[in-house]
């Protein structure tokens, strides 16, 4: 990878396919941000619509599958990254809120990205 460009472009396709694969669907928009070891995604999701229909009715319930599927999203981003990237990721924290249907996610690497 020569430049920062094409490293945030094709880590942006890979975070839009991980979410098409695992909720059907891809973002509206995403925006990612690089400091040194630390890499910011943010971006607006579409609420599943069976999750969207729960919601007023059962948060809890719906808290509970946002947290899983937060969590498998984790090991396929996790996965995808390091399969087409030379470099080793410490940690992916992600979060979402479902009113907003913004989701944050922070990949912090072993080392600064160097490109």
């Amino acid at each position: 990878m020569k430049h920062i460009g094409e490293f945030k472009q094709k880590l942006l396709k890979i975070n839009n396919q991980v979410n098409q694969n695992l909720y059907g669907r891809g973002l509206v928009w995403q925006k990612i941000d690089i400091i040194e070891d630390r890499i910011i995604i943010v971006a607006e999701n579409i609420r599943i619509p069976v999750l969207a229909k729960i919601d007023d009715k059962n948060a809890f319930t719906t808290r509970l599958m946002d947290l899983a599927l937060l969590n498998e999203f984790k090991i396929r981003l996790r996965e995808e990254f390091e399969n087409n990237f030379p470099y080793k990721i410490k940690s992916v924290m992600k979060d979402y809120d479902p009113k907003a249907q913004l989701a944050a996610t922070i990949i912090i690497l072993e080392n600064p990205l160097e490109i």
